[in-house]
């Protein structure tokens, strides 16, 4: 009696993951970009909306520094430590190793001793500002799905900015603000994004919540990406259908999480007072031990894969598309023109895949059914049309007249069979159909 039942929750266990490799996306994940299906023609492609899984991004990141001479180390020079500002015997020597502290220690994995970090060199040019650029470029589009996360080794500064491009470092466009006082530094009043909404939540705001100056205990500066998902998928994100409804019909909300490169404008150090000590400039400094940076390389919806080639990101196209965004149809899939595909309706969405240029066509031309030769043309082995000596075109839908200098004069098209533009294009959907299946 148990082995029967086992073996019938067994075959239930089969069957339920049978028919669930068939409707993987029923999740809201779009992690296939087809799957086929059984029809009375018999097993077909049935073809959906997909994108690659989310991963860390920084894996692939390029990071340039501006100046390019504002690491620390050359010449060496002693800094003060962050715990105790004023007892300044620790040394930055980029000859040495341990002592070293370049840009790649931003982006290394951590381990608990010691911590590693790239440092900027200190304040000693005060009142000259202290400014520097990190730009951060994937050479690829992207989709951020979690928030950006910047972990300081030194204090958190008094001014920052977070920027983002969309055309790969040519221009740039504020993404959030961050000062111990944002009237001062910015002239914008402070905000979180708890005080924003869906209608406000493409809002540049400024805030201070992460610039607190030398507390220990608070290193770390966030751009909520998840706060903004919140406001249409729920505090725990269960809701993201209504998500994926909007991206699918709000483009700039789409594109506000959307980037190519980032850039971190470090303004002003951390100083954790009002006035700068002069007497103790390398107290003042910028350090950065950890960057998160989690996304998808966007495919436009017509890949689930991504793939590192000549170090750089490119999408695993489907659905007859090309580019590195999958932005483009395949030469011979311009039958119409290219489109992304949908989120909608849920949960599949809607693939939009390109479909054959008519001129591409080898075979199922014309037949009996579906594609007939137009004006008294004949169907020859179901590659072209034979057509009547007035008529021209791949379904003797033009007059030959057309092409001459003179046009068509009325008797030259007398005895002509009138042809519909409305049925060539049925006709020329047909043998797409017929041709994809």
């Amino acid at each position: 009696m148990y082995l029967s039942r086992f073996l019938s929750l067994h075959a239930l266990w089969v069957t339920v993951s049978s028919v669930m490799q068939h409707y993987p996306s029923v999740w809201g994940h779009y992690d296939v970009c087809k799957t086929q299906i059984y029809t009375e023609e018999g097993k077909v492609w049935d073809y959906m909306a997909c994108q690659p899984e989310a991963r860390d991004m920084i894996k692939y990141v390029r990071v340039t520094l501006d100046p390019p001479d504002i690491t620390c180390g050359d010449p060496p020079e002693t800094f003060c430590a962050m715990g105790n500002p004023y007892m300044c015997n620790n040394e930055c020597d980029a000859s040495t190793q341990e002592l070293a502290h370049p840009p790649e220690l931003m982006f290394d994995l951590e381990g608990r001793h010691p911590s590693t970090f790239w440092q900027s060199t200190t304040w000693k040019d005060y009142p000259k500002p202290l400014h520097v650029n990190i730009t951060l470029s994937w050479n690829k589009t992207i989709e951020l799905t979690d928030n950006i996360v910047i972990t300081f080794e030194s204090g958190r500064p008094d001014q920052m900015i977070l920027e983002k491009s969309l055309d790969y470092g040519r221009t740039w466009q504020p993404y959030q603000y961050y000062a111990t006082d944002c009237l001062d530094a910015f002239h914008m009043d402070p905000k979180s994004v708890r005080d924003l909404s869906q209608h406000t939540v493409l809002e540049i705001i400024c805030t201070e919540e992460y610039s607190t100056g030398y507390m220990t205990n608070s290193k770390i500066i966030h751009f909520e990406i998840k706060d903004r998902f919140a406001f249409f998928a729920g505090p725990r994100l269960h809701n993201m259908a209504s998500l994926y409804g909007q991206l699918d019909t709000t483009k700039k909300l789409r594109d506000f999480f959307t980037i190519t490169d980032l850039r971190i404008r470090l303004l002003r150090p951390a100083t954790g007072e009002i006035y700068v000590d002069e007497q103790h400039l390398a107290r003042y400094f910028y350090a950065i031990s950890d960057i998160r940076v989690y996304g998808r390389c966007k495919c436009n919806l017509h890949a689930t894969g991504c793939k590192e080639e000549n170090k750089r990101l490119l999408c695993e196209c489907e659905h007859n598309t090309t580019g590195p965004d999958c932005g483009k149809c395949k030469k011979n899939y311009q039958g119409r023109p290219w489109s992304p595909g949908s989120y909608l309706p849920i949960p599949k969405g809607t693939a939009n895949i390109c479909i054959p240029s008519i001129s591409s066509i080898g075979t199922n031309v014309c037949d009996n059914e579906l594609l007939h030769c137009q004006n008294g043309g004949t169907c020859i082995n179901n590659v072209r049309c034979q057509c009547p000596p007035a008529y021209t075109g791949i379904l003797c839908e033009k007059l030959k007249c057309e092409r001459d200098p003179g046009g068509c004069s009325q008797s030259s098209a007398q005895g002509a069979i009138s042809h519909s533009p409305l049925l060539l294009l049925m006709a020329l959907l047909g043998a797409a159909r017929l041709h994809m299946c």
